[in-house]
């Protein structure tokens, strides 16, 4: 897209600002961010592996428009729906990914114990889900300049979303910590009711009350506390133990809620023992966060599926949830072999920078752009290997300046993209519904011309909403 046809929005301060103001207000966001936890352990250097950094960030908090983020929340309900039922449907999820498992091995390894268990019968029922749901702020077609009482950006932006995690869905601390972090900043630059455009967000509380109603429906009341250990699959593969009772057991404690921080991506299957744990585990007795079923409801197959005319109106009722969904979908295409995935490849063929094209994969970094398609489509257009994939129309977000505060540069000023996160907590047996909440949000920001992937591929900075 060219700078001209870009949708900017206004900073919520005047920029560039001053050297001077500038040098001071990053050390003092940096301190400030330090003190209250925005930090993370940055891994084994020079033979040590306590080294703490301050995460990435943005100086300024990011505009959003009030409207989309008062959507955006009041849509996450129909989403953690959503994703429970299309889960418990068995012949939806065996018929959207059919043709994914046969060439996808990490899909197929995924489904496989998804099988075995539905053939096993499911020993636990009751799941739990703490879902994120991403959006961008897409443009219209209209590219004048937003005023800077943001009125003009409610009526020219949408809200698209682009993915839903099921699994992992990291961010929810920093997502607090971050606003903190704006607030400080735009109280040392003299910004008046701050306060009143930087949202609330209890992200975390949000997802430990929901850890702790699973805790609770377990039936471990009657334990004397909640207890909270990690572990790596390779650990549980080699010490967890599953009883006949299919009760699951680590280092003689008995196990009630499994939170899987790992388990998207085939790196963290590097042998068969990180697989067999994943099976003991969907096999046992434990809540599972996600539950395998879950897992492969967020795959970008899935959401591809859910996009095509009348399928939402096979999991919700309510025509009105099901209008509110749909206005966030931006237009998903196949790659299925036959006609459509033929029309779909000509398509994109022809103008590779509208689209985006994704596999079946979570972690941020996996997507194909622009005349990378191209090529890659010249390759599988005639094979099976091409309905891994999933094709996306092209988002075009709204672009603001902002600096970007790395550990070891220098603030430079970057034309940027928001992308809003959404939490879910949800928590069912079947058709019982015990926990049904939208549960805080998550920003982050990208340099426009960048790709997708977050902050923890270093593609991203933490960022917070500053509503207009």
């Amino acid at each position: 897209m060219l700078q001209s046809e870009l949708f900017w929005m206004e900073p919520v301060v005047p920029l560039p600002l001053d050297l001077s103001t500038l040098d001071s207000l990053t050390q003092s966001a940096k301190d400030y961010a330090v003190l209250n936890g925005l930090t993370y352990l940055t891994g084994g250097q020079n033979d040590t592996s306590d080294l703490v950094s301050f995460a990435p960030f943005a100086l300024l908090p990011s505009p959003v428009p009030r409207a989309l983020f008062v959507q955006a929340r009041a849509v996450q309900k129909d989403f953690n729906l959503l994703v429970h039922r299309v889960s418990h449907d068995r012949a939806f999820l065996s018929r959207c990914l059919s043709s994914v498992v046969k060439v996808d091995n990490f899909t197929a390894s995924l489904f496989h114990i998804y099988e075995q268990v539905q053939e096993e019968g499911v020993t636990q029922p009751i799941c739990l889900g703490l879902h994120r749901s991403d959006y961008l702020l897409d443009t219209t077609t209209n590219n004048d300049a937003v005023g800077t009482n943001g009125v003009t950006a409610c009526r020219q932006l949408q809200l698209k979303q682009t993915e839903i995690n099921t699994i992992a869905a990291a961010g929810a601390g920093f997502g607090e910590k971050i606003a903190r972090v704006h607030k400080h900043v735009l109280n040392l630059l003299g910004v008046a009711d701050a306060y009143k455009h930087i949202p609330e967000n209890r992200a975390m509380d949000s997802q430990l009350d929901g850890f702790v109603a699973a805790w609770e429906q377990y039936g471990s009341q009657k334990h004397p506390g909640l207890v909270v250990k990690r572990y790596s699959l390779r650990q549980i593969a080699e010490d967890a133990e599953l009883k006949s009772d299919k009760t699951l057991f680590m280092h003689g404690s008995e196990v009630a809620v499994v939170y899987f921080r790992a388990g998207y991506s085939p790196a963290h299957y590097p042998t068969e023992k990180e697989w067999s744990a994943r099976l003991k585990i969907e096999r046992s007795r434990a809540i599972k966060c996600p539950c395998i079923s879950y897992h492969l409801a967020g795959t970008k197959k899935v959401q591809q599926e859910l996009a095509q005319p009348g399928v939402l109106e096979r999991f919700l009722e309510d025509p009105k949830a099901v209008s509110r969904v749909r206005a966030t979908f931006a237009g998903q295409h196949t790659l299925e072999m036959g006609l459509e995935g033929d029309q779909t490849v000509q398509m994109v063929m022809r103008s590779p920078e509208d689209y985006v094209m994704k596999p079946q994969r979570e972690g941020g970094g996996n997507n194909i752009y622009g005349e990378d398609i191209r090529t890659v489509l010249n390759e599988l257009k005639d094979f099976e290997e091409r309905t891994a994939y999933i094709v996306m129309d092209l988002i075009c977000p709204a672009v603001v300046q902002n600096y970007f505060i790395r550990p070891g540069d220098w603030p430079q000023l970057q034309d940027s993209s928001c992308e809003l996160g959404i939490y879910g907590v949800f928590m069912a047996e079947g058709d019982q519904v015990f926990h049904n909440k939208q549960g805080g949000h998550y920003l982050r920001t990208n340099g426009s011309s960048g790709g997708d992937g977050g902050v923890y591929v270093g593609n991203a900075v933490l960022d917070s909403p500053y509503l207009v």
